[in-house]
Formats: C-alpha cells, structure tokens, sequence
C-alpha cells in the first residue's frame, strides 16, 4: 500500500503585534464583558477632560511656587538671623553660593531621595524649618570657636542647606508631572529647572526686600517670629504626622531661646549676662538691624549696639557727679565721637557764629556730636534712617530734644535737598555713618559727596568719619573720591597704628575723621584754633580728644597699586565689596574684645 503523501503546509503572514487584541487568559469573551469595557472607556474619557488636566497643572505649579518662595523667604529670614551674632556683611559671604549647592544638590538627587525615604519628601521641610531656631541658638553660643568666616557657613549648613536643598527635590519631584509637550523637546528637559531657579530668585529679591523692609513691624516681623511663621507655613502646604518630631524644637524656642522678643526672655537673657557684669536695658529690631541697649553697671557705661556693631557709647557713672554736675553732654568712651566736634574749630575766611550756625549731621549713633553742637546753641538737623536708633538715643542717652529729626535715607534726602535751590545750607555738615562692620557704600560715592559740597556753603567745613583697615584698599580709594570734591582737606586717626599688634595680623583697623573746605587747594590751608574751655563743654573726654592729634600721612596709607587707584561712583560700588568683606571681618574680631562674647551672642 503506499504511503499517504505529507499533508501540505499552508504559509500564513505574520499579524502585527499592533492587530492582536490583548487576551485575559483567566477570561473568555462575552457580550456583558465587551459592554462593560466599553463603559469603562467612556467614564476614562469623560474623566479626562480640559479643566481636569488643568486642575491638575495648576495643582502642581502652585504647589511648586509655594514651596520655592518660602525657601525664598527663609534665605533671608536667615542672614537676618545671623547678623547679630556675624554682622550682616560675614554672613554674607557664603551664601549665594550655598544657595546655589543646594539647589544643584536637591534638584539632583529627587529621585534618590524619593526611593530612599519610607515617607515622602516634602513631610521633612516643616519639621528642619521649626527646628532651624533652636540651631541657630546653640550654634552662637560657640561663634567665638567658629569665628567670623566659618560659623555663617557652618550654621547655614545645617539649617538652610537642607531646607533648600529639600524644597528643591520636592519641586523637582512635581514638575515631573508638568505636561511641556507644546515646547521643543530640548526646550522641555530645561524649562522645569530653569524656570524653578528663575522663580526663586525673584521671590529672593521681592520677597526678601519686603521682609527686610518690615523688620520690627509687629512680633511676627522679627527674625524669630519669621522663622516660626516659617514654620507654620510649610506645615500648612505640607503636613504629617512627623511634625510630633518638631514639637521640642518649638518648646525650646518658648521656654529657652532668649531671642523671643518677650519681657520673660529678656529676663531670662538678662539672668545669664549677670554673671559677665551686663544689662540689656532695651532692645528691638529694626531696618538697620537689631538694636539694643547695654549697660555695664561695674564699668559704670552704656553702649548702643546694632548687630555686630557698636554705634556709641557714654560714661553714665560720670552723670551729675562731682565736677560734672550739670553738664549740658555725657562723656563719650570713644575719642572719636569728640574729635567730629572741631568741626568747629576749623579756621575759616569769616568766623562762624554758634547762634547764627546750621548743622547738618548725618547718622545719628548715640546721639554725641549733634548733643555737642545743640549745646553750643548751634541749629541742628539730624538724618538717621532708623526710627529705632532715634527712640533709644533720645530715651537711654543724652540726645536733647531741641534738634530737627529727619528719619530718612540719607542719599535720597540729600538728593533732594541739593536739587532745592531755596532748601537750607549748612555751615557745618558732619558725616558719621558705620553699621554691620563696613561703611555703608553709596554713602561714600562721588556722587553722595558732590550733594554734600552742593549743601555745603561756601564758609563752611565739612568732617567725615570712616572707618576702616587701613592695611586694605578701601580708605585711600574714599579719600580719592572725597578729595575729587572738597578741595582742601587733612586726615587725623583716633589713635596711631600699635606696629606690635599690626605685625601680629597684619591689621590696621581704625576711624579716621576727614575735615574738608571748599576753599583753598590742600591740606595746608586747613588749620584749627585752640579750644577754649566754652568749646571743651566742661568735658574731660573733650579735653583730652577735642583737638585732632594723629595726622594721618600718606604712607598710613599701607597698599598703592591700581587696586588704590581711582574714586568710587556710585555704579562702581561693586568695587569695595570684596575689600569690605575682609575689613568687617577684622571688625568683628575687634569687637569681640571690646564687649565679653556673651554679650554679642545671647542677643
């Protein structure tokens, strides 16, 4: 029988993997079944319509801008932080490139940090945010170990850093769900991380001037009360049951942080400060910075302080007593605050008449040389820009009331005052302006200067305090721009250099008082008539100061160059922040010495 032939194969095309309907092998098909996956695209459908999607956009754009504008905000909350215990320009000097790290760091490491955490991101931020405070506090108590140039560094390592770095993880984490399909594909990988940095920085910069601008408003306004506002805010965008972890972090700032601007703190601050021999009889913060007034009872003087500097001082041992009784001024503890007032003393074409004098003093400190010079019957206007510097010169120091008080800035009044032809001139015009370690910059311009020579009248004499480390480039830059305007001019130091200590650190750091013409055509045309005992006030700090000893010559000068060269504009100023940030470091140092540490860090 033969063989039945091979039954033939029929080749079949292929079907697409795109044709082949997916099978449920656990399921067979049927009617009902087919129906209710139709229902159940329809209701997809439904669900996904436009106000859906943008809800949903809009859900994660604001959540994104909340959370970068209130780690906008704790940037500043922070310097501000810092600046009692390092003086604003110190805790400067790292920060934007800290910012900068852990922005790069949390937006780089979202995803990481999303798997590695058992909880999500965001629920951490409120909890480092209220415990930011209780940081801060333990940490000045060591700033003396830190010093200046490591302890804003250290601190905000420990507190900014992973409040930013966090806020910028979880942003990141959000603009994941951003739909960018309308823009290029390049376009769409770089938007969320450029538009996120963009966003913050401009919240730093609205934000951070209003919050500045606000400082001593309200109990909510001062630096702890932002930082616990803080708090509360990112609790509210973001909360959890972890904020039980924040809960001794808030007692500890209610019960023990002496920051707490309350009468109970105060105490509390007052109680630990007893045992170096201080009081702090007054204290508030303000737009210059915080302000406070410190008595030593066993020295028997009295300092005002803003931030990490000190604005002046007086001997209140010496009130009504003994010889003194009576007099119409306090005894200054700084000669330099006595040597402004031979201002005075400067010869001129036609001698001055007190009676028939006006004097224009610009900052305002504790309120010495304008004291002096109302004393000598002489018309005074003052122009502090702080309000709260005003209130305490007049309250705890010897500030008469019978001068004109104008709470201004000083470069945008005198502006004003030199484009009024008919606004007063001035006989006497004395420049006395430091805070935060440095000279304010736009106060030492060539422009700021000219409005002074414009208020200036042709007999007067103008003195200008600077202070500042005469090793560096800054005071031979001022006195180039201070001697493009005022013809006629010579330079004394408070006191002469201490070569031991100069050798030692390789700083010159002192106060120098310019006395300036408008007439003649150098420092050989400016000379000063002996005091009498009339302009001595009955004052032995006078006796002593008054007249200008210390000349300074041009080899006090200790660095040339092209760095030296130069005047300062005022869209140069750019200029001496470098220089700056090095002469209030020295600052810094010096004041460590003149008050005991406990006093600048429990603040």
């Amino acid at each position: 029988m033969a063989p039945k032939p091979a039954a033939k194969k029929v080749k079949t095309a292929p079907k697409s993997p795109s044709t082949i309907p997916p099978i449920d092998p656990t399921s067979s098909f049927t009617p009902e079944s087919f129906e209710a996956e139709l229902k159940a695209l329809a209701a997809k459908a439904q669900t996904e319509t436009w106000s859906n999607w943008a809800l949903a956009q809009a859900r994660v754009y604001l959540k994104s801008a909340a959370l970068l504008a209130l780690a906008a905000l704790a940037s500043t909350v922070s310097q501000l932080a810092l600046s009692p215990v390092y003086g604003s320009i110190p805790s400067a000097t790292w920060h934007a490139r800290l910012l900068m790290a852990a922005c790069f760091a949390g937006w780089s490491s979202n995803l990481f940090l999303g798997r590695a955490l058992p909880f999500r991101v965001e629920h951490l931020l409120p909890v480092i945010a209220l415990w930011i405070p209780v940081v801060q506090f333990l940490l000045g108590k060591v700033s003396g170990t830190l010093t200046a140039g490591w302890g804003p560094l250290v601190t905000e390592a420990v507190t900014l850093f992973p409040l930013v770095g966090l806020s910028a993880a979880c942003v990141a984490t959000l603009l994941d769900g951003a739909d960018l399909s309308a823009l290029p594909g390049w376009l769409a990988d770089a938007a969320p991380g450029l538009g996120a940095y963009g966003f913050f920085k401009a919240a730093e910069t609205v934000l951070g001037g209003t919050a500045e601008g606000l400082v001593g408003r309200s109990v909510l306004n001062t630096r702890l009360g932002m930082e616990l506002v803080l708090g509360a805010a990112y609790a509210l965008v973001a909360p959890s049951k972890l904020l039980l972890w924040a809960v001794p972090a808030v007692l500890h700032t209610a019960v023990l942080n002496t920051h707490v601007p309350t009468p109970m703190a105060l105490a509390r601050l007052n109680s630990g400060l007893a045992e170096v021999g201080y009081v702090v009889l007054d204290r508030a913060e303000s737009v210059t910075g915080y302000v406070s007034v410190v008595d030593s009872p066993k020295e028997g003087y009295r300092v005002m302080r803003c931030d990490h500097s000190l604005l002046g001082g007086e001997w209140v041992k010496f009130l009504g007593q003994g010889a003194l009784k009576g007099n119409q001024v306090a005894e200054p503890i700084y000669g330099v605050f006595a040597m402004l007032e031979a201002v005075r003393l400067v010869k001129t074409p036609e001698p001055i008449v007190d009676s028939e004098a006006q004097a224009l003093v610009i900052g305002l400190g504790i309120g010495t040389t304008p004291a002096a010079l109302v004393a000598h019957g002489i018309d005074t206007t003052v122009v502090e820009l702080d309000p709260v510097v005003h209130k305490f010169a007049a309250k705890y120091f010897q500030l008469p009331s019978n001068h004109t008080a104008v709470i201004e800035d000083a470069v945008t009044y005198t502006a004003r005052l030199a484009a009024d032809e008919t606004a007063s001139r001035f006989d006497y015009i004395i420049h006395d302006v430091f805070t935060g370690g440095a000279e304010p910059i736009a106060l030492f311009t060539l422009e700021f200067l000219q409005n002074l020579h414009a208020l200036l009248k042709p007999n007067g004499v103008v003195a200008i305090n600077y202070a500042g480390d005469f090793a560096l480039p800054p005071p031979r830059i001022v006195v180039n721009t201070i001697n493009a305007v005022f013809p006629a001019c010579r330079i004394f130091r408070e006191h002469p250099r201490e070569e031991e200590d100069f050798a030692k650190t390789g700083r010159d750091f002192t106060n120098m008082v310019i006395f300036c013409t408008k007439q003649g055509s150098g420092g050989g045309d400016i000379s000063f008539r002996a005091p009498s005992e009339r302009d001595l006030l009955n004052s032995p700090s006078r006796r002593a100061f008054l007249l200008p000893q210390h000349e300074v010559r041009d080899a006090d000068f200790l660095v040339g160059g092209e760095e030296a060269e130069g005047i300062l504009r005022r869209n140069e100023t750019e200029r001496l922040v470098k220089w700056h940030e090095m002469s209030a470091a020295g600052h810094w140092t010096v004041m460590r010495t003149v008050l005991p540490e406990a006093v600048w860090e429990a603040w």
